[in-house]
């Protein structure tokens, strides 16, 4: 088990949209945590119940499915996987599946266009927050970025030029944060959680981490997308003030159509306060 770089998270500022990249590794970012045992399992279950809502391959994304797959078997965790995988019969969609039951962080995969743009072309995608793979296929990135207020306007040539820019053999990660009214893995649209609404008590909430990383297959030039979620329970972290400033800040300043977005319009105030004042 590898000791993991994450990404700074908590800035004390108001609210903007910020990459806030640094140097990653694939291998690392990938390997298994103290929770993998619960993670793999969960990730075993959703792709048995209903493999086709959390992992698709386009026609475009087979050579880089193929190729991840390969390069996956080289990290020294994965090893035993080849010989799994040349199993006589396995289709690669079922190669697919046998991977993302292996690696704790979801993936998404994205092919290179000719005009510099990429599109999603294939991926696993188990533990979404609330939204659908299947609806992201063949879309570019700015457009799967188009529901969240701005973000393309702030940061969508930015983003085309980081994309554009890595090479093979670099990989970057960086975070971002929501709020979650359950700490549950999978939070798939479908499933239709509760929301932010009438909460009562700090217990009702938790700060869900997407850690994020990027990086280039050098045949296909693919970009492999990986997500890792993790949550902190609200109540833990009031217990850590430059953290809890941080949180607090961003909610505060957050735009009223980011938080419709995120879906805290009701319960922005009061998370705020619960971070900030002692007595609440």
């Amino acid at each position: 088990m590898k000791n993991r770089r994450e990404s700074p998270l908590f800035l004390e500022e108001d609210f903007r949209f910020r990459l806030g990249t640094i140097p990653g590794e694939p291998e690392e970012f990938f390997a298994k945590s103290a929770e993998s045992t619960m993670v793999l399992a969960e990730r075993k279950q959703w792709l048995t119940v209903d493999p086709d809502r959390y992992a698709a391959i386009l026609p475009e994304g087979t050579k880089i499915v193929e190729e991840f797959l390969d390069v996956a078997c080289h990290w020294s965790e994965l090893t035993e996987l080849s010989a799994e995988l040349q199993s006589p019969g396995l289709s690669l969609f079922e190669k697919l599946r046998v991977l993302s039951c292996s690696v704790e962080p979801d993936f998404v995969l994205l092919a290179p266009r000719s005009d510099g743009q990429f599109t999603v072309a294939a991926g696993c995608v188990c533990f979404p927050s609330s939204w659908r793979l299947t609806d992201k296929l063949g879309q570019t990135v700015s457009e799967v970025h188009e529901p969240v207020p701005n973000l393309n306007t702030a940061l969508g040539q930015q983003i085309d030029r980081l994309l554009q820019n890595l090479r093979s053999g670099k990989c970057v990660i960086r975070a971002n944060w929501s709020v979650c009214r359950q700490p549950e893995l999978n939070q798939h649209l479908d499933r239709n959680l509760p929301g932010m609404t009438d909460l009562v008590s700090p217990d009702q909430a938790w700060l869900r981490r997407e850690d994020q990383s990027l990086f280039v297959l050098p045949e296909t030039q693919g970009i492999v997308f990986g997500i890792r979620v993790t949550h902190l329970p609200w109540q833990v972290l009031r217990s850590m003030p430059e953290k809890a400033r941080s949180v607090a800040q961003t909610l505060r300043t957050m735009p009223p159509e980011m938080l419709d977005y995120k879906r805290l319009t009701l319960a922005w105030a009061q998370l705020a306060g619960w971070l900030t004042d002692p007595d609440l």
